[in-house]
């Protein structure tokens, strides 16, 4: 099968590994792609956002398959317009990546649909969003309702923190259009954990949760970033919705992620007139009320697909679940490999696509200067990888120079993925990477998976 990847960063590198890792017949093209992937694939060097060239390269190569990884091109209406020429592709229209593209849009349709969510109000007006700062009383959430590049989620400890926010966003024009409306939003407790399913616009396959890190520095300190690290699997309980006297185990938490979150999200975006196909992402909050949906988004995490694929085992295959929904066949009643209903009546088919063994940590190798202002540019000296396969680099922000040397390229450079039978071993795999990649400036992480480690039982002494 000839495939076409759309997009050029981490989360597209681990997207071409996993389907070589899979099948190695198939042929892969990306584009842009990136050093990295050029190892996988053929690299044509082509924007994502540039769908007239990318319908002419996927007619013209004979691409059975076309899979987008970043959101600008689905909020363009890449899909719409692959399908109008009747080609297959792995993702929603335009009006389905509302969801992401508009946090009030996925707020409005939350709250109709009944899915678990923080209150919340939307404006416009600096005034009126100050107003409702102390309605809420602080720490309260302030969040740029357009795409900001993971970057537009402000967490306020104090009023005070929240009023800069929204002058930042509706004065200062910070965010450019995506601030043009903000959402204040009360503040939840509790642990947040990201969880993918693959839909036909019905079905869902949901896929195992795992925990990104969005703070820059240890201890979740420091600004916000598109995201600094994941790790699966998390054992965090919530009551289960089947049986609220027993803690819910994984699996009952991505079944109840099922019930709860993609059913009626999926139900209420039909009956919009946006069915949505492709992968669905839900950031969902584990508080003492219960799970709650923090946000949406219209296709892959990063770098949480970083940590995710290498540790994911599926039968039938990822990429035999992505064609099916791409040629718009169904997925109910898909032979999948693990399946957990516990004969409940589910409001839609929701099964279970994976089985896990070990553990995987991603700690992001970032440049000097991000999140505000990265430095690109640098060169980057790679270490050896260990021979048992333990350690995967994704490449996220690299390229090479007018010499051939490999440099920094964007804010995320590099994902180091280490797998291990424990967090704690993926951790110390990952991290004693990252430290060795040489990175003018570089910043990374060394606590990724911390809370997973704390949660871990002492051995006996």
């Amino acid at each position: 099968m000839r495939i076409l990847i759309v997009g050029g960063g981490g989360r597209e590198h681990a997207l071409a590994w996993k389907l070589q890792h899979d099948d190695p017949s198939v042929e892969l093209l990306a584009a842009p792609g990136n050093p990295g992937i050029a190892a996988l694939a053929e690299c044509v060097d082509l924007r994502a956002t540039d769908i007239d060239a990318l319908l002419d390269l996927a007619r013209s190569r004979g691409v059975e398959l076309t899979i987008v990884g970043p959101e600008a091109p689905l909020a363009a209406g890449i899909v719409d317009r692959f399908r109008e020429a009747g080609l297959p592709i792995f993702g929603p229209t335009r009006a389905a990546a509302e969801i992401e593209t508009s946090k009030a849009f996925a707020k409005q349709l939350m709250t109709e649909a009944g899915v678990p969510t923080a209150r919340a109000e939307i404006h416009t007006d600096v005034a009126a969003a100050r107003d409702a700062v102390r309605r809420f009383g602080a720490p309260v959430v302030v969040k740029a309702s357009g795409l900001a590049a993971g970057k537009g989620v402000i967490v306020c400890s104090t009023i005070e923190e929240a009023d800069r926010a929204i002058a930042d966003m509706l004065q200062d024009n910070r965010f450019g259009d995506a601030g043009a409306e903000v959402l204040v939003e009360e503040f939840m407790e509790g642990e947040e954990v990201s969880v993918f399913a693959i839909t036909d616009g019905v079905s869902v396959v949901v896929l195992p949760g795992l925990q990104d890190h969005k703070r820059l520095l240890d201890g979740d300190r420091g600004p916000n970033t598109g995201g600094m690290g994941a790790y699966l699997p998390m054992t965090a309980l919530i009551p289960d919705a089947l049986d609220p006297e027993r803690p819910a185990s994984l699996a009952n938490l991505m079944l109840q992620a099922g019930m709860e979150v993609f059913a009626p999200t999926l139900r209420a975006l039909a009956a919009k007139g946006a069915a949505f196909t492709g992968l669905l992402y839900a950031g969902l909050m584990l508080t003492p009320d219960g799970l709650k949906v923090v946000e949406f988004n219209c296709r892959f995490g990063d770098p949480e697909t970083e940590a995710l694929l290498p540790l994911l085992d599926m039968r039938p295959s990822l990429g035999t679940l992505m064609a099916k929904v791409a040629r718009g066949e169904p997925l109910g009643g898909m032979p999948i490999d693990v399946a957990a209903t516990r004969g409940a009546a589910l409001p839609a088919p929701v099964q279970f696509g994976f089985s896990l063994n070990g553990a995987c940590v991603t700690t992001v190798v970032a440049a000097a200067g991000y999140p505000d202002a990265a430095r690109t540019g640098d060169p980057i000296t790679l270490p050896d990888l260990p021979p048992d396969g333990s350690v995967i680099i994704f490449h996220a922000g690299t390229a090479r120079d007018a010499e051939g040397r490999l440099v920094s390229a964007g804010g995320r450079v590099l994902a180091v993925s280490a797998t291990g039978a424990t967090v704690a071993e993926a951790q110390a795999k990952s991290h004693d990477y990252a430290t060795r990649v040489q990175l003018d400036g570089k910043q990374l992480r060394s606590d990724i998976g911390w809370r997973e480690i704390a949660r871990a039982p002492t051995a006996p002494t």
